[in-house]
Formats: C-alpha cells, sequence, structure tokens
C-alpha cells in the first residue's frame, strides 16, 4: 500500500519574501502577468500583477468552476433559445437541443464555445445576469478585490475585468476540482447530443498541451481590445505552478520561460512518512505502562529549493489513560521551516491497550 502523504498550504509569511524568488524571472511581452506556486498561493514572479484588465475567454475559467461546483457534470442540459448565436466562437448549439452539462464544458474549455458559456449560464444561474452574480460571489469568496464578471463567456463589458493574480488566484482554485483537471488537460473530445450520436469534435486551443511535457491546462483568450491572455498550469515531481499573462503577443513562448523558471525553483519535501517519529506515551490504569506512537500520515510540502533549516517538535501528554484501540490519535508534531510552523501530523497508538481489570481478593471482591 502507498503510504498517505498530505499536502500542507504554506502561509506566505513561511516562506521568506516574494522579491527573493522573482529574481531569476526570464521577462515577458505581457502588459500583466504573475507566476505562483499553487499549492500555497506563492507569487513566483509578477508585472502589473493587480493591474484590472480584460480576461477574454479566460474568464471561463470561473465560469467552468462555478458550474461544477453549482451542477451535477450528468445533468441533461436543454440550450435554452437565448443562448443561440452568442457572438464568438460556438459549438453551433441549436435550441431546445440536450446536451449534457460536462459536454458543454469540453465544448467551452477546449473550443472557447460562447453559446456553450451562456447555454450554461441560463441553465445554472436563470440568466446571464443572475450567473455573473454567481461568479462575482465565489470571486468575492476567494477574496480577490480586482476582479468583476459581466458574463459567463468573456466578451467584452465596461465592468467586466480581473487582474494577473486574481485569475492565478482562481486557476489554483478551479484546480483543485478533480473534474475541472480532466477537462482542461484533455487535448481532443467529442460531444454528443440527446440522441448519443456524435455531434462535434473539439481541439483544445492550449498550444501548450501539444508542446509542453509538463503542461496540465487551463484556457486561452482573446478580443481586439483584451489581446491575447493565457492561463496555464504545469506539473513536475509535486510541483505545480500556474502563469497568467494578459496582452500578450508572444504569450507560448513566454508561457514556456515562465512556467520552467517557476518549476526550477521549487520542489517536493517530505517531512515524514506514516509510521516515522516514533515516541513514547505513559499508559495509567492500563495492561501496558506504556505505548509507542508513531506518525498518523505523512507529510509532504512544497518549499523553495533555497528553503532555510526545518526542525520538528513532538507533542504529547505525560500521560493518557487505557482503554483505546490502536490508531487513537494521542499527542502531535510540528514541522518548523527557520522556526515558523509549515505544517502537523497527528501522533497515533501503534497498539491498544486494555484498562487493567483490578485482582479479585479471597471475598471475590
Amino acid at each position: 500500500m502507498k503510504t498517505k502523504i498530505l499536502a500542507v498550504t504554506l502561509c506566505l509569511a513561511i516562506i521568506m519574501s516574494t522579491a527573493a524568488y522573482a529574481a531569476p524571472s526570464p521577462g515577458d511581452s505581457a502588459r500583466a502577468s504573475v507566476v505562483i506556486e499553487a499549492e500555497s498561493g506563492n507569487i513566483i514572479f509578477e508585472k502589473n500583477a493587480h493591474e484590472r484588465k480584460g480576461p477574454a475567454s479566460t474568464t471561463k475559467i470561473m465560469t467552468a468552476l462555478v458550474a461544477l461546483e453549482k451542477g451535477d457534470p450528468e445533468d441533461i442540459v436543454k440550450i435554452d433559445a437565448r443562448a443561440v448565436g452568442t457572438e464568438g466562437s460556438s459549438a453551433y448549439l441549436c435550441a431546445g437541443e440536450s446536451v449534457v452539462l460536462s459536454d458543454l464544458l469540453y465544448a467551452m474549455m477546449l473550443g472557447s464555445a460562447n453559446d456553450a458559456a451562456a447555454a450554461i449560464a441560463y441553465h445554472i444561474g436563470g440568466s446571464i445576469e443572475g450567473f455573473a452574480g454567481m461568479m462575482n460571489a465565489r470571486a468575492e469568496e476567494l477574496g480577490l478585490s480586482d476582479t468583476h464578471f459581466e458574463n459567463p463567456h468573456g466578451l467584452d463589458g465596461e465592468s467586466h475585468y480581473t487582474s494577473a493574480y486574481d485569475l492565478a488566484m482562481i486557476a489554483r482554485e478551479a484546480l483543485k476540482n478533480e473534474k475541472f483537471r480532466e477537462i482542461v488537460s484533455t487535448k481532443t473530445k467529442a460531444i454528443k447530443l440527446s440522441d448519443g450520436n456524435v455531434s462535434r469534435v473539439f481541439r483544445n486551443h492550449n498550444r501548450l498541451l501539444f508542446e509542453y511535457d509538463d503542461i496540465i491546462g487551463v484556457k486561452t483568450g482573446f478580443t481586439k481590445k483584451c489581446g491575447r491572455t493565457l492561463v496555464s498550469a504545469a506539473e513536475r515531481d509535486g510541483v505545480t505552478v500556474i502563469c497568467v499573462t494578459l496582452c500578450d503577443g508572444d504569450d507560448w513562448r513566454d508561457h514556456r520561460r515562465l512556467l520552467s523558471a517557476g518549476l526550477d525553483l521549487y520542489e517536493k519535501v517530505t517531512l515524514c512518512e506514516s509510521g516515522e517519529m516514533e515516541s513514547t506515551v505513559h499508559v495509567c490504569g492500563g495492561e501496558k505502562v506504556s505505548v509507542r506512537t508513531s506518525c498518523k500520515d505523512g507529510l509532504a510540502v512544497t518549499l523553495p529549493k533555497s528553503h532555510g533549516k526545518i526542525t520538528s517538535s513532538v507533542s504529547l501528554p505525560p500521560f493518557v489513560y487505557a482503554g483505546f484501540e490502536a490508531g487513537k490519535e494521542l499527542g502531535f508534531v510540528t514541522f518548523y521551516l527557520d522556526g515558523e510552523p509549515i505544517g502537523k501530523v497527528d501522533l497515533a497508538a501503534d497498539e491498544g491497550c486494555a484498562i487493567k481489570q483490578r485482582k479479585k481478593n479471597i471475598f471475590g471482591k
């Protein structure tokens, strides 16, 4: 059985200052850009990362996230007539036809179909405005202060904007959803209509999926007003980085360089394995005077390769009362990076301990 490993989110304060890790940036052609380490959300490199810009079709990352959280991928969506003929890239949906929600998500994320995005909005939110309200509520939950959506597809709007940083945070949240990860990492997909026949085949617009080995998604975008927008994510040896560029005429090349620079700076560090860090705790009133404890789970964190000193501290009570089974949590071990906590793992009993039965005296008492 493989050892269970828990991933831990690190606080920004733990990783020293982000400026220390911005130096290796290879530069880019974008008006605004950011590269983050996905586990912690730590900024590796940024340029005008909080400047408000139009996201174009990268809007659909939030659309997909809300749809997956509020709907069921297996839902049957009856295409609303108001979605048909939406400007821009299209799945050529017809009013009244039935399509599985997951197929609409594939059409939207691979083929950037605006009518699919609109159909999803009408199905989940009842209207474009209603769904946009749900998107904005989700952005507020994520603490994003430079984002406001007017629609689910990313067509230009006066109050439709985000920032490179906010978009990276949206992608970070979306990539926690397994179905979302599956969709955005798919290269081609055939969707079906209600009669079960294959109707349309979509090829992912994200060229990096075909050209960059470590890529796992996410979404392209373009309007004349916004220019080229791109959100990408790459994963190597357990480390994930997310890159966002807004208004970038050389985005494919920039993302290859920025993703590689980010991945080169971080590593996955195993702090402990399940069953390690054995300790002993005394038992009161038991058949045994003490029991061994060890880490209940493994623990791995993502850290800069130039990280400082890692230490640990075991916390166990002076004694425990008998009457427990193996696996009972009796304490914990805390791990520190340069004195700051970066994670905690429970210490569990390796064996149980029954209550000691009192011997009867000659009178049977």
